[in-house]
Parts: C-alpha cells; sequence; structure tokens
C-alpha cells in the first residue's frame, strides 16, 4: 500500500489540524482529539499529529492515483488555510 508523508512547519499545529477537520469533516467523518486525528477518505486515509512546531500528516491510500488524491485533497486545504502564514505542504512517498 503506497503511503506519503509530509511535515509542515507551524507555531499552531493544533489550530491548523482542527480546522482541517472541522472543515472537511462536513463530507467526511473526520476527527481530531487535541493532538491526532484523521480524514478517512472513500479513497484514503490521511493521519494528522500535531507536535512540537509541526503538523505531520500520513497518507495511506491502495493506489499511487489514489494516495495523489489524499495528498492533493488534504495539502491543498492546509494550505488554503495557512496561505496568511506561508504554510507549504510537500509529500515525500514511502
Amino acid at each position: 500500500m503506497p503511503t506519503s508523508r509530509a511535515e509542515v512547519r507551524t507555531e499552531t499545529p493544533a489550530r491548523y489540524a482542527k480546522q482541517l477537520t472541522s472543515h472537511l469533516g462536513r463530507r467526511i467523518d473526520a476527527s481530531w482529539d487535541g493532538a491526532t486525528g484523521v480524514l478517512p477518505f472513500p479513497f484514503g486515509t490521511c493521519e494528522l499529529a500535531a507536535e512540537d512546531g509541526v503538523l505531520v500528516l500520513a497518507a495511506e491510500a491502495a493506489t499511487d492515483d489514489d494516495l495523489a488524491r489524499v495528498e492533493d485533497v488534504a495539502g491543498s486545504h492546509l494550505e488554503r488555510f495557512g496561505q496568511r502564514n506561508e504554510l507549504t505542504v510537500t509529500w515525500t512517498r514511502s
């Protein structure tokens, strides 16, 4: 199963993760507990973890195309929310 990971530097990782899960939670059963969360898309998942100064995103899907969809949806929304602070999501495939 293809996977990828992104580490997004920010002073407020939990705030961005909460915003991302809240926004996407209108369409999927997203969850956030204050430190970790999950975005369970029909085509794959993205786990979130707020660490000191970094929001870690770990994506997984059955195919490379589906993984690209997970990366695109989670990454593009996060970059849009963090545009003012110039957040950049760079995925690394494993």
